[in-house]
């Protein structure tokens, strides 16, 4: 393996360097008066490092044939793309010019260019010629103190995806990534925390790359963007299936000198966040690091009504059970890392992340089930459950990135490692009553004792480079996952006083899971207004399960699969853009939904993985109209259509030979997963910027969509699933007098299947709090909607500090219910979690924008040292 990942990586960089040292082509009609091009870069004096969005203009003197005056005309220009690069295209090869260069912070440019024409020869290098770094000093005085005279909008439409700014979201202020994800237009959260995207799990990555963190490990504050990438071309991991992929950007700045924050807060439940980052830049190193510290108390309440159908009607069981639980604990997440700017076209990045957290959860559950014999049987208990789980992950990083001297082209090399360890342990007190009140001897005991291990490694190689007057971007990437779990279940033994474990609801599994991928596209256009983007994935992947005790192993082996995507984008006018694509997806089935391992911890709701599951396929089309309609206003319109097979699902039936907390196998009813035979789903999206005075703006999000499921064969009370549905969310924004901002965001959910590409969580997603899971085969979410109000008042210089107020739930609305029912079963159920929640935080920012931070004043300027290299 090792030498696998050697070879890929060293391969490829030996591909580069021969790109980089090969002789630059002649330019297709290099001997015409408009064939001249001026390319190069610009870049700070002090670090080398490239300055984005600085003017460039060549201007050249002409006579003006009203006046007959000689007059500077402006002949091209451009900004500068973030890494500082430029490229002037299509010039007159005749006579000199003026080079124009601005860019806020620094001293402008003003100088004389021209091609080297000898002897009337246009020669390809002569017509194509390379300016080099062309070095900005900054003007001090500008620089003198942090001043905002921009900011990003809280929504922006890019081409293949939509960026949600998160700092300009006060709601979410000391809270978690989930409760941003609450916030973004076009994400559901339903009442645990499960996020959809277009009625679907998404992919979450963080700064572009997958994660094994979940979202209640990532705080708000240190999330700079949410970007929300609905169909992903062939560049991006084909994992993912019915949806997308949700990508967390990280807080980071480049900018010279320092900057940072410190936060504070408290809810109404007495729990507190701390947390501050800093960024310090200084000639070639641009240190970052960030530290949060988050309390949480969740309280739930719930019910469940479920009736278990059998063939003696007689035996027929009616379950009524209500649920209270809080849950207390906290988390820490620390992140430290930093840029190194080797020279201006190489940098090094190192970064390491580390959440670490501890909850404590009590639940008390109130059962009645009644047994439909003649007459009919009664039986009452208390169950009373105390968990406590922990978790640790380690995520180091390194990337490098090399810019080569022709524009656009680069190198870029990543490795990955995620190191998580888990623990929990669980006390399970069941008291019997019988049908006057009174206690029953011997209560049932239990104890669980669970702990896991993952070490995952992802190493990723890209290149990207101009040809002709397109873009071929390539890459390679390798994803190992190693996991391994233990668990004990344990009930007490009346008959020798102690607690006795159960081989069979025990286990120790541990699995591998391996895909290799390559990937190439390549982008042109066609006129003016036509583009298109063409994608192949390659992808190859192995997994292995093995259950340590038996010797017992499950395996499924996909040798090469092809992953396609096309993009076709078609621009009318400025902010006016159509555009049709295509991708084909995978979603492979995850640890737990693989695992053959009964989890009898709730008798109610007993779970099992399906080592027998086959990756869902998904092919995904899409139609995409951008239009600006002026005065800020903005439309993204979409409609989509998906098609899945073998659809991973969740389905809950009567199993034989579980085996129960006694000792013996009994039947049950065992919630597990599925492939249905496919699904579809299609749909309208509507995403509007609105601004509704100066003050005053709106961002709308407008789902209307149907999903499809066909269960046919599956069981005979099921067949096909079908059903219309429709999700909207509003997020309001008013500026008010005195450095006061107010934001009010509500959701609405119509009655909808539940999400596709069923969760895959302990328990299949549902079973631990309240009864069963509704899996999609099998039910639907009846309505529910909600409101959450935040108000911020900005004070001191440069409303350096902030104070924010903010509830969620404001009206006690979240309500999730869902009903589902096949040949063995009908429920109901619903639950309540964490309403009208009440936060006061407080911010501070601080910083300096000074590119001789730590200098003597008799220093020399860094980038001196550098000139002789630069010529």
């Amino acid at each position: 393996m090792k030498k696998y990942l050697l070879l890929s990586f060293f391969v490829l960089s030996a591909f580069a360097v021969l790109s980089q040292n090969r002789p630059m082509g002649a330019r297709q009609g290099g001997g015409g008066m408009n064939a001249g091009r001026f390319y190069g870069k610009i870049v700070d004096v002090a670090n080398n490092k490239g300055i984005d969005a600085a003017s460039v203009q060549l201007m050249q003197s002409r006579r003006d044939s009203a006046t007959g005056k000689q007059r500077d005309v402006s002949v091209a220009g451009q900004l500068t793309t973030s890494k500082g690069n430029f490229s002037l295209e299509n010039l007159p090869v005749r006579g000199t010019f003026r080079l124009l260069i601005t860019a806020i912070g620094y001293t402008p440019i003003d100088t004389t260019v021209g091609f080297s024409l000898q002897g009337g020869a246009s020669s390809a290098d002569a017509l194509d010629k390379d300016l080099g770094n062309i070095k900005m000093t900054a003007d001090v005085q500008q620089l003198s103190e942090v001043k905002v005279v921009a900011s990003k909008p809280m929504f922006q439409m890019g081409v293949d995806r939509k960026i949600f700014n998160v700092d300009k979201n006060i709601v979410t202020t000391g809270q978690t990534a989930t409760e941003i994800m609450k916030n973004v237009p076009g994400v559901n959260v339903d009442i645990d925390g499960n996020v959809t995207l277009r009625n679907a799990s998404p992919t979450i990555f963080v700064d572009g790359r997958p994660t094994t963190m979940t979202l209640d490990q990532l705080p708000a504050d240190a999330i700079e963007s949410v970007e929300i990438i609905t169909n992903p071309s062939a560049r991006f991991d084909a994992s993912g299936g019915t949806a997308g992929i949700l990508n967390v950007i990280l807080k980071k700045n480049r900018k010279a000198g320092y900057n940072g924050n410190i936060r504070a807060g408290i809810d109404s439940r007495a729990r507190v966040n701390l947390g501050g980052d800093i960024n310090i830049k200084q000639g070639k190193v641009n240190f970052f690091a960030g530290l949060n510290f988050n309390q949480r108390k969740s309280i739930s309440e719930g019910n469940t009504y479920r009736e278990n159908i059998y063939a003696d009607k007689s035996e027929n069981t009616i379950l009524n059970q209500s649920s209270n639980s809080t849950n207390k604990g906290q988390f820490i997440f620390g992140r430290v890392g930093f840029d190194y700017f080797m020279d201006n076209r190489n940098t090094l990045t190192v970064s390491f992340t580390s959440p670490h957290g501890q909850f404590n959860s009590a639940q008390d559950d109130n059962i009645h089930i009644d047994t439909l014999s003649t007459p009919v049987k009664t039986q009452n208990a208390i169950r009373q459950t105390n968990t406590k789980r922990k978790f640790d992950s380690y995520e180091p990083a390194i990337g490098f990135k090399h810019l080569f001297p022709k524009s656009g082209r680069e190198l870029t090399a990543d490795i990955n490692f995620n190191a998580n360890k888990n623990s929990n342990t669980g006390s399970y007190i069941t008291t019997y009553y019988d049908d006057n009140g009174a206690k029953l001897p011997n209560p049932g005991l239990q104890l669980l004792n669970g702990s896991g291990t993952s070490k995952n490694w992802t190493v990723q190689t890209d290149f990207v480079t101009p040809v002709s007057k397109g873009k071929l971007e390539t890459g390679m990437r390798a994803a190992i996952r190693n996991t391994k779990t233990i668990s004990e279940n344990s009930s007490y033994d009346y008959n020798i006083g102690q607690y006795i474990v159960i081989p069979s609801a025990s286990t120790n599994y541990k699995y591998n899971d391996q895909v290799y991928a390559a990937y190439s596209t390549y982008s042109n256009k066609m006129g003016e207004s036509f583009t298109y983007q063409l994608g192949l994935r390659v992808e190859s992947s192995n997994y292995k399960g093995t259950l340590i005790s038996t010797g017992e192993q499950f395996s499924n082996k996909y040798p090469l699969q092809f992953f396609p995507s096309l993009f076709l984008t078609k621009s009318f006018k400025p902010g006016q853009d159509l555009q049709l694509n295509y991708s084909r997806r995978i979603n492979r089935p995850n640890f737990w939904q693989l695992i053959p391992f009964y989890d009898v911890s709730d008798l109610l709701n007993i779970s099992v993985g399906n080592p027998g599951l086959k990756p869902e396929f998904t092919n995904s089309f899409e139609l995409n109209y951008t239009q600006s309609l002026g005065g800020g206003h903005s439309l993204l319109t979409s409609a989509y259509f998906k098609q899945t097979n073998n659809l991973i699902t969740q389905y809950q039936s009567r199993q034989y030979n579980v085996p129960l907390p006694d000792g013996k196998l009994d039947s049950a009813m065992v919630i597990s997963y599925i492939n249905a035979n496919s699904s579809r789903s299609y749909g309208l999206e509507l995403t509007s910027k609105n601004p509704l005075a100066k003050w005053a703006d709106v961002t709308t999000n407008l789902n209307f969509y149907n999903a499809r499921i066909d269960n046919s064969g599956l069981d005979s009370a099921l067949g096909v699933n079908d059903r219309w549905a429709f999700f909207g969310k509003m997020n309001f924004n008013f500026k008010l007098p005195a450095n006061f901002t107010i934001q009010l965001s509500g959701d609405y959910q119509s009655k909808t299947l539940v999400p596709q590409g069923g969760g895959g969580g302990r328990r299949g997603g549902g079973g631990g709090f309240f009864g069963g899971a509704s899996g999609a085969s099998q039910g639907y979410i009846n309505p529910n909607y909600g409101i959450d109000l935040a108000v911020r008042k900005e004070f001191m210089k440069d409303k350096r500090a902030a104070i924010t107020l903010s509830v969620n739930d404001l009206f006690k609305t979240r309500k999730y219910s869902a009903h589902s029912e096949n040949s063995y079963f009908i429920q109901d159920m619903w639950r309540r979690r964490d309403w009208q929640i009440v936060r006061l935080n407080f911010s501070y920012r601080f910083g300096k924008f000074d590119v001789s931070l730590f200098k003597r004043k008799n220093n020399r300027n860094i980038g001196d040292g550098n000139d002789d290299m630069n010529q």
